[in-house]
């Protein structure tokens, strides 16, 4: 009986200090910040993203009409943030994810854009709620 409640304790606190050092998995239910796709550029782009922890999804219900080099990124009102580019649009519509590199702290940022890297313009924006 010892044994057990020195491993239980050993573990609630190896599971505590990983949450607080911001690795391990996140708590069931744990939802991030999401906003709607609204379209700029004279384009068409609806549905919803999410930018939770270390990665940013466009839900199911993402769509885009179409355009040549579009990109994921993030910016912060109003300007999209090139240093933020999270790779080329996997689809043009459905759910997928971006993983946000390391060197980007997603607390700076309150928009997730979609972004014609070729014409230098936003396509889509999505701005993020609590």
């Amino acid at each position: 009986m010892q044994n057990r409640r020195e491993f239980m304790k050993m573990s609630a606190g190896v599971v505590a200090t990983a949450l607080f050092a911001g690795v391990g998995p996140a708590l069931a239910g744990d939802k991030g910040r999401t906003g709607n796709f609204s379209g700029r550029s004279n384009h068409v782009t609806t549905g919803k993203a999410e930018l939770s922890g270390n990665k940013v999804v466009l839900k199911s219900d993402f769509s885009l009409d179409g355009a040549p080099d579009a990109r994921v990124g993030l910016g912060r009102n109003g300007k999209y943030d090139a240093n933020a580019d999270l790779g080329a649009l996997k689809n043009l519509t459905g759910k997928q994810s971006y993983r946000v590199g390391s060197g980007i702290d997603t607390a700076d940022y309150d928009e997730v854009y979609i972004w014609c890297r070729k014409f230098n313009v936003p396509l889509g924006v999505a701005k993020l709620g609590q």
